[in-house]
């Protein structure tokens, strides 16, 4: 597809790609063998300049969460490159979204977020819009003319919400966010996103490309040697994968050792493991003697009902789902640069933008609680922007963001010109793929 086609007809391109089942180290389609990728794609200005033409302007992405516009009046500015939204709750409860500029020369309306705003006001001259994005007051009117109010609306971007999540998008012809996501929402409807509450966002700039940044979220094949605790308490063998087009999902099952090990573990070593890695979801910070585990149950089962009755304490209600709801992780992938990760308890959002050069990028976390009920009341959320060295993501995203930078440096070596994809990374073969579609080039360029 060229730059001069019809882009609005890549969804349909990739929706009727189909579902693509396998395992993470299985016969995923074992004929193709590995995937070759120009290393210029992480560190070419020209390559970035490209994708902030005709990527980042027609893409849906993650911009904030429900929690951060839930009253009218609350506004949020996303910004990716150069492009500003400006995201309000207007004073009927709608969620709208404006291009971030002053109809008269251009100033930005706003910066950050907050609460409270009857109007938006351009601080430069004073021209004021309505929440609506109507233009309700022009200083010196009549310096003007015949200017029309009706003729100067914001400028006007999609908005659209999927459980918590506020995606934008600056394409006013782009497919809507539903047809976006694909079977993304129906796979993860057993989980009730409506009932989880965002408490923090964190921002840290990166020294690495943001597909670099995005590609350590997108395969579970760097696990056997970046994660070495990690891997004493997951199965990370098999791990279905599958690939919807826009989108694409892995599941992996915490609470029993990985395949990897031939004579399996010691359940001590697996709970150890656990906490180590992950025991804040069980209210326990060390590791210790393993309680008895019931006849006819597995140390998953009691991994999660410690779980259950941690959550409780909170007020928060897990009887409803068992121990594979609970134990499995369930890690989608949205195009072009978000992961969520999902189980009964957790939900995170992790995204990645691009920096003011090809060799850096904006890393951010979302994290959530699951509240009592859907009905649960919004309370703003934390956000905090901190120096790469202050990111603390927990202990296993630590280990994945602690590796960025290595990997950057290697891809400007003169000798690197191409990297190797296996089949067990088919989340990031899938990234290029829709890469190429909205660039307009093929695999080679």
């Amino acid at each position: 597809m060229t730059a001069t086609q019809d882009h609005h007809a890549i969804a349909d391109v990739r929706l009727h790609q189909g579902v693509d089942d396998g395992t993470a180290t299985g016969p995923v389609d074992a004929s193709a063998g590995l995937v070759r990728v120009p290393a210029h794609r992480y560190t070419s200005s020209e390559f970035a300049e490209l994708e902030m033409q005709r990527l980042w302007p027609r893409t849906w992405q993650l911009a904030c969460c429900v929690d951060h516009v839930a009253a009218p009046g609350d506004w949020f500015e996303y910004r990716v490159g150069p492009y500003a939204v400006v995201i309000v709750r207007d004073a009927g409860g709608e969620l709208r979204a404006f291009q971030n500029a002053c109809r008269h020369r251009g100033n930005s309306l706003c910066s950050g977020s907050g609460s409270g705003l009857t109007e938006l006001k351009c601080g430069y001259h004073g021209w004021t819009w309505d929440l609506a994005g109507q233009l309700r007051r022009v200083p010196g009117r009549k310096g003007f003319g015949n200017l029309k109010m009706s003729e100067f609306p914001l400028l006007a971007a999609r908005v659209d919400t999927w459980g918590p999540f506020v995606f934008v998008n600056l394409d006013l012809q782009a497919p809507d966010l539903d047809t976006y996501l694909e079977a993304l929402p129906a796979d993860a409807s057993w989980a009730r996103l409506e009932e989880f509450r965002c408490t923090a966002s964190v921002v840290g700039d990166v020294a690495a490309n943001w597909k670099t940044v995005a590609d350590g979220f997108s395969e579970t094949y760097h696990i056997q040697t970046l994660h070495p605790e990690l891997l004493r308490n997951i199965d990370d063998v098999n791990a279905p994968q599958r690939l919807w087009g826009h989108t694409g999902k892995s599941e992996q099952v915490y609470g029993l050792a990985s395949p990897r090990f031939k004579d399996g573990l010691p359940d001590q070593e697996v709970w150890d493991s656990f906490i180590v890695t992950q025991g804040q979801r069980m209210g326990i910070a060390e590791p210790g003697p393993m309680p008895e585990i019931p006849e006819g149950q597995t140390l998953m089962d009691v991994i999660a009902e410690r779980i259950r009755a941690h959550v409780a304490k909170s007020g928060t209600d897990l009887s409803g789902f068992d121990t594979d709801r609970i134990m499995r992780l369930h890690q989608y992938q949205l195009f072009p640069n978000c992961s969520v990760l999902l189980t009964a308890d957790t939900l995170s959002a992790l995204v990645a933008r691009p920096g003011p050069t090809p060799g850096t990028a904006e890393m951010g976390i979302f994290a959530f609680r699951r509240a009592a009920s859907a009905d649960a009341p919004y309370a703003k959320p934390m956000d905090l922007r901190v120096a790469f060295e202050e990111l603390d993501l927990g202990y296993v995203l630590n280990q994945d963001a602690a590796v960025l930078a290595g990997i950057q440096r290697g891809l400007t070596q003169p000798g690197l010109t191409e990297i190797v994809l296996s089949q067990e990374e088919k989340r990031v073969i899938n990234t290029h793929r829709n890469l190429e579609l909205y660039l307009g080039i093929g695999p080679q360029d």
